[in-house]
């Protein structure tokens, strides 16, 4: 087995903490990272001197400020989501459905910002989580619209079922990706949970490029998702607008 760089047992500490572990003693951290005690000691005093993580009270440790202060810099994070968010109110507040945010990083889709509906739709999705992206609206608008090589690449790996619904199967994933790209948004249907149905568009970057999709999820039972679809495609464009897309216009039909 091939041993560890410093920076990627660094790594390693950090990676111990995730949504299920966000509070970790000492122990729990070597274990995770699998680093010995004394390596994890070491380690981690370092990172707590440097601000990435926190003690409390109680000696257990916490992801610190530190990291915050960094991941605000991040274009696809904060400065996403600032720009975004007066659009994704106005979508909520138009809708009163639960609103989400997210873009690609590699093959799984990360939620950027989330605003909570007034229904009781079982949305298991929180900022910061991240799910494969064949299996939620967003996740499909961004699939639709990366690299031909990614789509290859990702239809060719094994697509994990959530519900009996969940897209499975790599041709008809293919054909849900053609759909997207044809209409424009992505409709996802009790794929993560039976009781919920997503509606997502693109968002697209200054040069054109998606960079992050964002999306309503409702209850299946009352989803009316022609309804929603012009409202998601409305925010979509305002958020890629503020981004600085600029939509090529049709050139005008030459007169005879």
């Amino acid at each position: 087995m091939t041993t560890p760089s410093a920076s990627g047992r660094l790594l390693a500490v950090l990676g111990a903490f995730d949504h299920e572990h966000t509070a970790l003693s000492l122990t729990d951290i070597s274990r995770r990272a699998r680093l010995s005690l004394t390596t994890a000691h070491r380690l981690v005093a370092a990172l707590a001197a440097w601000g990435a993580l926190e003690r409390d009270v109680n000696g257990v440790y916490h992801v610190g400020l530190r990291l915050w202060e960094l991941a605000v810099l991040a274009p696809r994070g904060l400065a996403l989501r600032q720009t975004a968010l007066p659009y994704l109110e106005d979508l909520y507040e138009a809708t009163h459905e639960n609103v989400q945010l997210a873009v690609r990083d590699g093959a799984e889709v990360v939620y950027t910002e989330w605003i909570s509906g007034r229904s009781s739709v079982g949305v298991r999705i929180q900022v910061g989580a991240r799910w494969p992206l064949h299996a939620t609206g967003v996740g499909l608008a961004l699939l639709a619209h990366a690299e031909p090589a990614v789509q290859d690449a990702y239809c060719a790996g094994p697509l994990a079922a959530y519900t009996p619904y969940t897209i499975t199967d790599p041709a008809r994933l293919r054909r849900a990706l053609a759909e997207v790209r044809r209409t424009g948004v992505a409709v996802s249907s009790r794929q993560v949970t039976e009781d919920a149905v997503s509606v997502a568009a693109p968002v697209r970057g200054p040069d054109g490029p998606v960079v992050a999709a964002v999306s309503l999820v409702v209850p299946r039972a009352e989803a009316r998702v022609p309804a929603l679809i012009p409202a998601v495609r409305l925010a979509a464009r305002g958020i890629s607008r503020a981004l600085g897309w600029h939509p090529t216009p049709h050139p005008a039909n030459p007169t005879t």
